[in-house]
């Protein structure tokens, strides 16, 4: 044995692929998304807080205010939530009396969640904190460019969904 370490680096991508470095954080798309979610759960973190409410709670009850009665693996879906964390998050939710699991009449096996009376109570509450979040997000961009941004952002996310919904 000479002392050397053997090298563990990855093989260098693709000619013509540009690497990380070279194409920078601020001009890599999933960074900023990330990025802009973390700020927007970030703004809302203490309006959730005085109602109870985590992030996937807040998801999940703002899923259901639109589309209630979803089956859950749907609604981890539309909530963007790991299946065990929003297990959790309707077991308390469940328990405070926000929703209510339901057994889905076409499919014996799985369960349906339907927001409560009191769920859209919470969410009515927390509406105003979103909606100012979402319009900070937007200050000074034309609606032109807003409702282009959605468009892009909706053709992305059909290039890259694994469901068809």
């Amino acid at each position: 044995m000479t002392g050397e370490v053997e090298s563990t680096a990855v093989a260098p991508p693709s000619a013509g692929v540009a690497r990380l470095g070279d194409i920078g954080l601020q001009n890599f798309a999933p960074y900023l998304m990330n990025r802009i979610m973390g700020r927007y759960n970030a703004s809302l973190r203490e309006e959730m807080a005085a109602l109870g409410l985590t992030t996937a709670k807040m998801r999940t009850l703002a899923v259901l205010s639109v589309i209630d009665g979803l089956q859950i693996s749907r609604l981890a879906v539309y909530a963007v939530i790991e299946t065990s964390t929003l297990s959790r998050a309707l077991d308390a939710l469940e328990s405070e009396g926000l929703v209510r699991r339901e057994a889905d009449a076409s499919d014996s096996r799985a369960s349906r969640v339907a927001i409560t009376r009191a769920g859209r109570a919470a969410f009515d509450r927390l509406w105003p904190a979103m909606a100012q979040s979402y319009a900070r997000m937007f200050s000074g961009i034309p609606e032109s460019e807003r409702q282009a941004f959605v468009a892009t952002l909706q053709k992305i996310l059909a290039n890259i969904r694994k469901h068809d919904f």
